[in-house]
């Protein structure tokens, strides 16, 4: 599993509400919400992040 990081993000209370309405009705927390969104955006338009080889065997 990849590494978490913290990041602070300010956004619109209105936007955050609706988020957190999402979240709620998809049984996720707002911060695994945001995080899905963000996937699929990227999913979306073939900007996800590749995945890391942990196989040192090539070295």
């Amino acid at each position: 599993m990849s590494k978490k990081k913290a990041f602070a993000l300010r956004i619109n209370e209105d936007m955050l509400k609706a988020i957190e309405k999402w979240a709620s009705d998809e049984f996720r927390s707002t911060n695994g919400q945001i995080e899905w969104m963000l996937m699929q955006y990227l999913k979306d338009n073939k900007r996800q992040p590749k995945p890391k080889n942990n196989d040192k065997s090539d070295s």
